[in-house]
């Protein structure tokens, strides 16, 4: 199997000084004085625009990301996660509120629509059983994301996302 690779250019289109990781990297700074594009060379990564792994988020897996604005990133990537391939069944449960209160839906497959699936306005909190997944905002797995790894999540407004109504979700798969 490859070994997990991305490569981060200090400029837009690979220029500039560059890191290159196979781990988390909490804050890009003590390797780059800002980050504005990237390559993944194998593996699956979720790239942030604050440090910490906060701020806005994008999906990357192998390809090249030559401009981070393009990726919805309103600053340069500060920070970057890797997601370890998951080998097995999907699971998730949705709530419609906070600590895991209101409707609850267990899923086991991505959902492109969570409103006309379960027929939920809101999805407030959840509880990954197995695997990764990513939320989105809007359906049809569009708009801003969050990734999910294994564990719960009580309220995705403490979490930075007070405002932001989760749509739809999808397995990250080992197709990275």
């Amino acid at each position: 199997m490859d070994k997990t690779v991305i490569i981060f250019y200090e400029e837009r289109n690979f220029q500039g000084r560059s890191y290159e990781t196979s781990s988390d990297c909490a804050d890009m700074s003590s390797h780059l004085s800002r980050c504005h594009s990237c390559r993944v060379e194998s593996g699956c990564f979720m790239v942030y625009d604050r440090t910490n792994f906060m701020g806005n988020q994008y999906f990357v897996r192998r390809g090249e990301y030559s401009d981070y604005q393009r990726m919805g990133m309103s600053d340069c990537i500060r920070s970057c996660r890797m997601i370890p391939m998951h080998r097995g069944q999907f699971r998730i449960r949705i709530y419609e509120r906070e600590d895991f209160g209101g409707q609850m839906h267990e899923c086991m497959e991505d959902c492109d629509s969570i409103m006309d699936r379960y027929r939920m306005s809101d999805c407030m909190s959840c509880h990954v059983m197995d695997g990764h997944w990513l939320m989105y905002e809007q359906p049809q797995f569009r708009g801003r994301m969050m990734y999910l790894r294994p564990g719960e999540y009580r309220s995705f407004r403490e979490m930075g996302y007070g405002g932001t109504r989760f749509m739809s979700m999808r397995r990250i798969m080992d197709s990275c």
